[in-house]
């Protein structure tokens, strides 16, 4: 039984061994001086235009957060789907469990509304803010009569 794991095991052994001595050699022949040109932007030969580091929009990682997760999902569903007949009743619970709680995630991230790639501003006048604008508006003109007055 040992013998059906030693191959696989062997080649994960040799392959960790591979990329551990790649790290090593690169660390050890790579140049130490470092330039400007270096830590430039690259640009397809052209001239940079501006800086490299820009800030995404936190609605690309949602999005690609339930790719991945759906992604995941399908991973799990194939082979399921493959030996579907020879698993069961129980195994088909499970799966209608884990879809499930997917779906639920789905419908929290929908109704949460991160799926809207237009988000709608928010109001600052809205109905909450109200009462506080119009104390603010009134101190302000009342000062403003003061002011005239003077």
């Amino acid at each position: 039984m040992l013998f059906n794991f030693s191959a696989p095991l062997i080649f994960i052994l040799v392959a960790t061994a591979f990329i551990v001595l790649n790290l090593f050699i690169s660390r050890l022949l790579q140049p130490r001086l470092s330039s400007a040109g270096k830590k430039s932007t690259y640009e397809c030969g052209e001239i940079p235009v501006g800086s490299s580091w820009i800030q995404f929009n936190i609605r690309f990682y949602v999005i690609t957060l339930i790719f991945v997760i759906f992604d995941v999902e399908i991973v799990f569903l194939v082979p399921w789907a493959v030996v579907f007949k020879n698993l069961g009743a129980f195994a088909f619970i499970e799966m209608m469990i884990f879809i499930g709680m997917l779906l639920i995630a789905l419908a929290y991230v929908w109704r949460k509304g991160d799926l809207e790639w237009d988000k709608p501003e928010t109001d600052k006048y809205s109905r909450e803010a109200a009462p506080q604008l119009f104390e603010e508006f009134k101190e302000s003109s009342e000062e403003m009569a003061e002011e005239v007055m003077v």
